[in-house]
């Protein structure tokens, strides 16, 4: 049995990471040049982070001039989500077939790994809390004019051109197949009419290369939006991350996770990253992100881009592949878990840099074989990403 199951431990992993290569569509997005060295959960990463360098004049000088401080700001992601799948049985007619047939994943295997790509996906998906960027508002079906509104929020943010990517659910990717500026050759060349009409596939547009995914989450707006008048409660100094609001309706209102706003002064979009609850008309320790990137004075003028309480929209994502990072790291096997008789090999796929862990369990008259992965998400340049609302469907 032991010979039997080293020799197909291997291809089952190896298949089940080219299954979770495939069904991932955001990992396959995102910063993941992270290194790969074995890890356990809790454990911490530092990101680097890079800082503007001033230019100055050139003033010819027998004394060299003291080098400036480049230090680069660090953002740390914490590899807190260890995820598994339930534990699934192979028959002996699967083991064979996975032995002789090098294309063969089995049913369960295939399974397995959806349910933890899903996970993934869902997880990165789940950091647009941290962007403040924001458009169509109304959350309608979307139009080219919220496309070239987020390519001029990343362009003012000084976002890269290049490796930008725009995310959005099925229904509005059926919705863009039907717009015409996706589908005219001289608008987008005969090639990209190609992609449309013959593969479905939208490909490149305004400067975004387009992805679907059906795990674009339903943000709700708070219902402290768009009742009384928000101000700053307090003046908040540049690097901030915590204000504090009042001037909202009185009562237990809420301010939610991805609630978006512009402060008085400045034009940088805001969003909430934490669920806030209002005593009295005010709400204390509100975190937000980016950090302030200029100073608020008290009673500024607080408007949030959500303007109706309650108001939902489906939040696609457009960004630069720097403004999330995922990290995922081998899992290490213990001296325990050899010794109970577990089989357990870790393996990276070089493509897309996701670890996973198979771990091959006897148990009485039957053998468990169960994958578990370790990561951590964050949204790292929020001013690299922008939300799209869509339809809600």
């Amino acid at each position: 049995m032991a010979n039997s199951l080293s020799n197909i431990m291997p291809k089952i992993l190896s298949r089940g990471l080219l299954a979770l290569r495939e069904r991932c569509v955001l990992p396959r997005l995102v910063n993941m040049d992270y290194g790969s060295e074995a890890a356990q959960k809790g454990t911490t990463i530092d990101v680097p982070v890079s800082t503007a360098i001033a230019v100055a004049d050139v003033s010819p000088s027998n004394v060299l001039p003291a080098p400036g401080d480049t230090t680069p700001s660090l953002v740390q992601i914490q590899l807190d989500k260890w995820k598994k799948n339930t534990p699934f049985h192979l028959t002996d007619k699967e083991l064979v077939e996975v032995d002789r047939n090098s294309h063969f994943v089995p049913m369960q295997v295939g399974e397995a790994i959806r349910g933890l790509a899903n996970q993934v996906n869902q997880d990165i998906f789940s950091e647009y809390t941290g962007v403040g960027n924001l458009t169509n508002v109304a959350g309608d079906d979307i139009a080219i004019a919220d496309i070239i509104d987020a390519r001029k929020l990343l362009n003012q943010s000084n976002c890269p051109n290049d490796d930008r990517v725009m995310v959005v659910n099925h229904a509005c990717e059926a919705t863009l197949l039907g717009i015409a500026g996706f589908q005219q050759w001289n608008a987008a060349g005969p090639g990209a009419t190609e992609n449309i009409q013959i593969r479905g596939e939208i490909g490149t547009r305004y400067g975004f290369t387009w992805f679907a995914d059906d795990d674009c989450p339903l943000h709700t707006g708070g219902t402290s939006l768009g009742v009384g008048t928000p101000l700053i409660n307090g003046a908040a100094s540049v690097g901030a991350t915590t204000i504090a609001i009042d001037g909202v309706a009185s009562g237990s209102t809420t301010l939610l996770a991805g609630d978006s706003f512009t402060i008085s002064g400045d034009t940088t979009y805001y969003s909430i990253t934490a669920d806030n609850t209002a005593a009295s008309g005010a709400h204390s320790s509100v975190t937000i992100s980016p950090p302030l990137q200029a100073a608020a004075a008290n009673n500024a003028e607080v408007t949030f881009v959500d303007a109706a309480a309650g108001s939902t929209g489906r939040v696609g994502l457009a960004f630069h592949r720097d403004a999330f990072a995922l990290a995922t790291r081998p899992l290490m096997a213990s001296t325990s878990d050899m010794a109970m008789g577990s089989n357990i090999m870790s393996m990276t796929d070089p493509q897309t840099g996701l670890s996973l862990r198979l771990e091959v369990q006897r148990q009485y008259k039957q053998t468990t074989w169960e994958f578990d992965i370790l990561y951590g998400v964050k949204c790292v340049r929020p001013e690299f990403a922008c939300k799209v609302y869509t339809a809600t469907a």
